[in-house]
């Protein structure tokens, strides 16, 4: 494969315009406020005596919020003029490891991509946790009594009532647990709660541990579901 001077010039447009359209971001927000030296200016303030720590704390987090965005974006518009000098020079579209053309898909999702998928510089995802999880170990991620028989109200269980209500973790860091429903994905979401076996969450007895009787809620759907399909297999089974 050969790539076509009309191609390369439709890719060179394209970049050109990616870099007209960053340039005149930094330039109409001066560089998301990177412009300004201190962080009172970029709220119009004559002195940061007077202001609530806590204003502080936010404007200090928009200060660095700002710096990452700016800092990508120069760093978009690098590639960006690495890419076009590569037009000039007549090596855009090829890789830069073995010489072979790159795929046009990957040119359109990746125009500024000096390499083929092959000798791609990623070649696997980031295992990489945000640093403040190493103040946030024990008892959040490996928990005092994981390892012990303990019925008891912990630290798990806690973090566990939070957990529920949302976290920072997005659902791609659940999808190996193969979770389904985005209400679960929380650490150790499938532990139960109040019981141990499956079969106690919906059968109940009264305080003598007579009049066993069931306790119709969606475990119990699951578990007739299980049993029919146990069913089904085993029928299968005997008719192979």
């Amino acid at each position: 494969m050969v790539w076509s001077q009309q191609s390369i010039n439709q890719f060179k447009d394209r970049l050109q315009q990616m870099q007209n359209e960053l340039n005149e971001r930094l330039a109409y927000n001066r560089h998301y406020g990177n412009e300004l030296e201190l962080i009172k200016e970029s709220v119009s303030e004559l002195s940061s005596y007077d202001n609530h720590p806590g204003d502080l704390g936010t404007e200090l987090f928009e200060r660095q919020k700002d710096i990452a965005l700016n800092e990508l974006n120069e760093s978009e518009l690098k590639s960006i003029h690495q890419a076009l000098e590569r037009i000039n020079a007549g090596e855009y579209g090829y890789c830069k490891t073995c010489g072979q053309p790159i795929s046009m898909e990957r040119l359109e999702a990746l125009p500024t991509t000096a390499y083929c998928k092959e000798h791609s510089l990623e070649q696997s995802s980031s295992n990489n946790r945000p640093i403040e999880e190493e103040v946030l170990k024990p008892p959040y991620s490996q928990y005092n009594n994981d390892q012990k028989d303990a019925t008891f109200y912990d630290s798990e269980d806690s973090w566990q009532d939070v957990a529920v209500y949302g976290t920072s973790e997005s659902p791609s860091d659940f999808s190996e647990n193969g979770m389904m429903n985005y209400n679960e994905m929380f650490i150790e979401s499938e532990e139960n709660v109040g019981y141990v076996e499956d079969i106690e969450g919906f059968i109940a007895t009264d305080m003598d541990g007579s009049n066993t009787r069931i306790i119709p809620n969606k475990m119990h759907k699951d578990y007739e579901r299980f049993l029919v399909d146990q069913e089904q297999t085993d029928d299968d089974s005997d008719y192979v």
